[in-house]
């Protein structure tokens, strides 16, 4: 039963992240940036987090070694900073269509890149082709029909590199996890996350006025995103991790569009397809074969 719950938390964090597209969209629409959005909500989470930290009995501030506090610095650059960064930059020279696509691909990169690095990690023939027929309902559920894709090498790299980014955050995560707890990784992934974002401000100091970040629908939109998309959602990303094994756990970022259309579909009231019902069932079948041996391969701490 515990087991089942920790898929059911990853789902749940999978779904709340389809749906920042949508939020972030409304933000975007009020005239702040990418940029903008992502330190703003990445310092609610900061300081909401460090606050929890603060009332904990064993408050920590440092990592144990130089070697593990670089391990932070990383992951809170290739999970927070650079992946964001190279997400939102790619949709200025590609389509959003192009980015969507290669970004969502990511577990397959994140299960490749884990796989040189712990053998006990690595898919068998069953996880393979669950994990390839869970990356086709993607593109079919991505492409919505309209199987013409526009390449540019630029947003293209951009979104791999995004891509490759995560990858990256999901195989540090390995070391960390079994010697920190989830809230002060959490809390590092923030602080570095935002630290990191430094010299990019330099170069274009911007941020948005008062009066817009006050305004009651901007509030709203940058606290979910800060404390739910963000604070919440990482703490519990980080926690299943923790149990299930980080290619079962990023494998849950192939649901990512499909939540982000069901949001769409609520909110903003775009149409459902049948290639969306088609690819969401390459998917589920998809996930049930990979998720299905991986399991039983991993043990509780």
């Amino acid at each position: 039963m515990n087991r089942l719950w920790y898929h059911v938390v990853a789902f749940l964090v999978v779904a709340v992240w389809g749906s920042t597209f949508v939020f972030t969209k409304l933000l975007l629409l009020n005239g702040l940036t990418a940029a903008q959005i992502f330190v703003l909500r990445f310092i609610l989470a900061y300081v909401l987090l460090l606050a929890f930290s603060l009332t904990r009995k064993h408050f920590r501030l440092l990592s144990a070694s130089l070697k593990d506090e670089l391990l932070m610095v990383g992951l809170g650059v290739f999970g927070g900073s650079l992946y964001f960064l190279t997400e939102n930059s790619s949709m200025n020279y590609t389509t959003t269509t192009n980015t969507s696509l290669i970004v969502c691909l990511c577990p397959l990169f994140a299960a490749l890149l884990i796989s040189i690095f712990y053998r006990s990690e690595r898919l068998n023939g069953i996880q393979t082709v669950g994990s390839l027929m869970a990356a086709l309902g993607v593109v079919v559920v991505v492409l919505n029909g309209h199987f013409v894709l526009h390449l540019s090498p630029l947003g293209d790299t951009l979104a791999f590199a995004a891509c490759l980014c995560w990858a990256v955050y999901s195989l540090l995560m390995i070391p960390v996890n079994k010697r920190y707890d989830t809230v002060f990784i959490t809390r590092k992934v923030f602080f570095y996350g935002l630290l990191s974002m430094i010299p990019y401000f330099i170069v274009r100091p911007e941020m948005p006025p008062l009066s817009v970040v006050l305004r009651q629908d901007v509030l709203i939109n940058l606290f979910f995103l800060g404390f739910v998309a963000s604070m919440l959602c990482f703490l519990a990303w980080n926690w299943v991790m923790k149990h299930l094994g980080e290619v079962v756990v990023t494998n849950y970022v192939y649901f990512n569009p499909v939540t982000t259309v069901l949001f769409a579909w609520i909110i903003l009231s775009e149409r459902i397809t049948v290639y969306f019902l088609m690819g969401t069932l390459l998917i589920l079948t998809g996930m049930y074969l990979c998720n299905q041996k991986v399991s039983k391969r991993r043990v509780d701490n």
